[in-house]
């Protein structure tokens, strides 16, 4: 987690009982001497993340968000168990040092982290970075090339050989997914459901069985404060997997504007990519498949499913707010982001702005 992250007092609702935390840290964690204080994280609008520091040391506590959350999701175990191992094969995978899955510790599980020192870059560069075409240009292939870097990382010496299920993996995501949209919706869109019924006659076979993040695009990368085309650490590894790569290629592409896109389509999905130097979404997908050797042919589909797939999450949160179990005004508007993404989805399928 970053240093340049936005840190609050946490929020209303979202406090940590240190009463059982303290004791549980100190004697879990490589240090626990000294004051105990924690922060929070304002990014992210899933997991809740906290800065917690013991005198001198400093971790990143992570857990899942309040209310009700979908089955298998925001996996604080499986994150554990994945960050204790991928820093052997990856090193921009942070290392996790302690599970915790008593729920009368803070009330829901959770795990601790090392922390990392950068910065996180969301909609827009910072103005001292703006302006560079270069160095935007270097920042859109360093993405792709993290990206396929964890593609290419080994399993089997991370001892993750058995880690998921490769087979069946775009189809299971697909039902999946549908599943959870049926469960969360609060009303009918049909251009979601366009965008369900396309997805499941034209499901593409796999190029490859590798780790898949599930939740890869720029605001999910730690970079050097300094030198934001150095990545520091990639974040939020709850959802790894092993299945078929392009899942998240496709996903990244649903953030990657351009400058000629629906200016809707930047709200609350986009990264600064249409600034003038980025590498277009068909040159990212031409740089991915010079980097791995995979077949990128199908793009398209993994493309629409990655929009599908974000606004299933958006939808989900969307309607824990409707249902009053988080209080956070950011998610007020999220209804109407569910509805353009339909919109985009159906935009992308028919060809007319996809990769």
């Amino acid at each position: 987690m970053s240093a340049g992250a936005e840190l609050i007092d946490p929020r209303p609702g979202e406090e940590l009982d240190t009463t059982r935390l303290e004791p549980w840290l100190r004697a879990n964690l490589p240090a626990g001497d000294g004051k105990l204080t924690v922060r929070q994280f304002a990014g992210g609008h899933a997991n809740l993340t906290y800065l917690v520091r013991l005198g001198m040391h400093e971790y990143v506590l992570r857990r899942p968000p309040l209310g009700p959350i979908a089955p298998s999701s925001h996996d604080m175990k499986r994150e554990h168990c994945v960050l204790a191992a991928m820093p052997k094969v990856f090193s921009l995978a942070p290392q996790s040092y302690a599970y915790c899955g008593d729920a009368t510790v803070i009330g829901a599980e959770f795990h601790v982290m090392e922390r990392r020192y950068g910065i996180v870059i969301r909609q827009e560069l910072p103005p001292r970075f703006a302006g560079d075409p270069a160095l935007a240009r270097r920042i859109g292939e360093m993405m792709i090339a993290t990206l396929a870097g964890l593609h290419m990382a080994d399993a089997g010496k991370a001892g993750l050989g058995d880690f998921g299920r490769p087979e069946g993996f775009v189809q299971r995501q697909l039902d999946g997914w549908t599943k959870r949209w049926h469960a969360a919706k609060d009303r009918d869109l049909p251009r979601i459901g366009e965008v369900i019924a396309w997805l499941h006659r034209r499901i593409p076979q796999p190029c490859a069985a590798t780790f898949v993040h599930n939740d890869f695009k720029l605001d999910n990368l730690l970079v050097e404060s300094g030198n934001p085309d150095r990545a520091v650490a990639v974040l939020d590894w709850d959802m790894l997997t092993r299945g078929d790569p392009l899942m998240d290629v496709g996903y990244l592409l649903n953030f990657w504007s351009e400058a000629g896109d629906d200016p809707r389509w930047r709200i609350g999905a986009a990264m600064p990519t249409w600034h003038h130097g980025f590498p277009s979404r068909t040159e990212a997908v031409e740089h991915y498949a010079r980097l791995t050797g995979f077949d990128c042919t199908d793009v398209t589909w993994y493309h629409v499913f990655g929009i599908f797939k974000l606004a299933v999450i958006i939808q989900q949160i969307y309607i824990r707010y409707l249902r009053g179990q988080t209080q956070d005004v950011r998610f007020a508007d999220f209804g109407t982001r569910v509805a353009v993404l339909g919109e985009k989805g159906c935009t992308v399928l028919a060809g007319g702005s996809g990769a």
